[in-house]
């Protein structure tokens, strides 16, 4: 019989894989797989396309449809340029907290769901646990909706899932959605004295990203209804966030480079405001042509990610409340895999241990009361899909 790990250890093991997004994720799906296999879960691969990564989908219990599924992602954000008092990728324990990148978003619930999975073999369950492990969720959601979408039909299907994305434990029943687009200006170099017979991509981008300032003025100043009120804040944002180009200071901008996104509240359609940003660069591609036609802007789709809307008896919310006891209303601003499995039919909610202010940040931390908790939370699910 394989050794059983604790909860803490698996995380240990987890955070020791280095899976930034833009690197591979393979040798920790290799040892998850190996691991719960070795315990008798069932599991399913999807392999990214084009890129050394994969998601993973593992089963527990009897082969039967109606179970939960537990969702996380296994890529991190990176560590260049953060100030880390250690190595990021060894957990450390200090003054209550385990440190390390990815404690918080999302190993330290990712160890929790495997360990869950692990026991449900040696459990005698009335429903199925499964665990659904995705890639590059932070750089845009996109690893969960193929894993869905390919790996899913090839066990029983769950009927609600858990999304572990750090809220305290609180339930999360709704999120924005999101989309976005890498920008590329080309404009004409000239010398700056004579700026007037060239093409700045430099500021002809600025104007787009004036054109976003004016969004989030307008939207800010209207009054949010419904559901929309409860966001904070309370209307669809657009966001640069990087922009890079030029070549000196005395010479018009030939390339410019950004990326924009979109947080949109429920009650507003991501490509409304795909196609009024498109609109926008199509009029000032035009008049930057009308200077020299070798100019352009070039749009590329980085990502959309569907939101999650509250569900009117919501099977999913009443069991994370059941177990938590958690009755307050709570939506969130940042986006999560949630919106691919409602998408999928699934009854889904967010809630996970741990703090999102503490994702991302140097010196990456969960609480060890949180990480406790959502072992207990664990405890208690398995309780709740055990034979009665």
């Amino acid at each position: 019989m394989a050794s059983r790990l604790t909860p803490f250890q698996i995380m240990e093991t987890l955070v020791a894989f280095p899976t930034v997004s833009r690197d591979s994720n393979l040798p920790l799906i290799d040892w998850v797989q190996d691991y719960l296999e070795a315990h008798g879960a069932t599991c399913i691969r999807h392999l990214h396309p084009d890129q050394p990564k994969a998601g993973l989908w593992a089963h527990a219990g009897p082969m039967q449809e109606g179970g939960i599924v537990l969702s996380g992602h296994t890529d991190v954000v990176p560590v260049d340029g953060q100030d880390w008092s250690g190595d990021p990728f060894t957990v450390t324990e200090r003054d209550g907290r385990y440190y390390g990148r990815g404690c918080a978003d999302m190993k330290g619930f990712d160890a929790l769901a495997i360990w869950a999975v692990a026991e449900a073999c040696s459990r005698d369950l009335a429903a199925p646990l499964q665990v659904a492990l995705s890639y590059d969720e932070e750089i845009g959601v996109i690893g969960a909706d193929p894993l869905i979408r390919d790996a899913a039909p090839q066990l029983p299907r769950a009927a609600m899932a858990i999304i572990g994305e750090p809220t305290t434990l609180q339930a999360v029943t709704g999120h924005k959605a999101s989309v976005a687009f890498d920008v590329h200006l080309r404009g004409f170099e000239v010398h700056s004295s004579l700026s007037h017979t060239g093409v700045s991509a430099v500021m002809q981008a600025a104007r787009l990203v004036d054109w976003a300032n004016g969004v989030n003025a307008t939207n800010a100043a209207r009054h949010p209804q419904g559901t929309d009120a409860l966001f904070d804040p309370p209307w669809t944002n657009a966001h640069v966030g990087v922009i890079e180009g030029g070549t000196a200071h005395n010479i018009t901008a030939r390339d410019c480079r950004f990326v924009i996104s979109f947080r949109c509240v429920p009650g507003e359609d991501p490509e409304e405001y795909a196609r009024a940003f498109e609109a926008q660069v199509r009029r000032v591609e035009a008049e930057m042509q009308a200077v020299q036609p070798s100019c352009f802007i070039a749009l590329t789709r980085a990502f959309a990610a569907p939101g999650l809307a509250p569900e009117p008896d919501s099977t999913a919310e009443a069991l994370v409340r059941g177990l938590t006891g958690d009755n307050g209303t709570h939506v969130v601003s940042y986006g999560t895999e949630a919106g691919h499995f409602q998408n999928h039919g699934y009854s889904a909610v967010v809630c996970g241990p741990g703090d999102i202010a503490q994702a991302h940040q140097p010196d990456e931390f969960i609480e060890i009361s949180q990480f406790e908790a959502g072992h207990d939370f664990m405890r208690r699910l398995l309780d709740h899909q055990a034979k009665r």
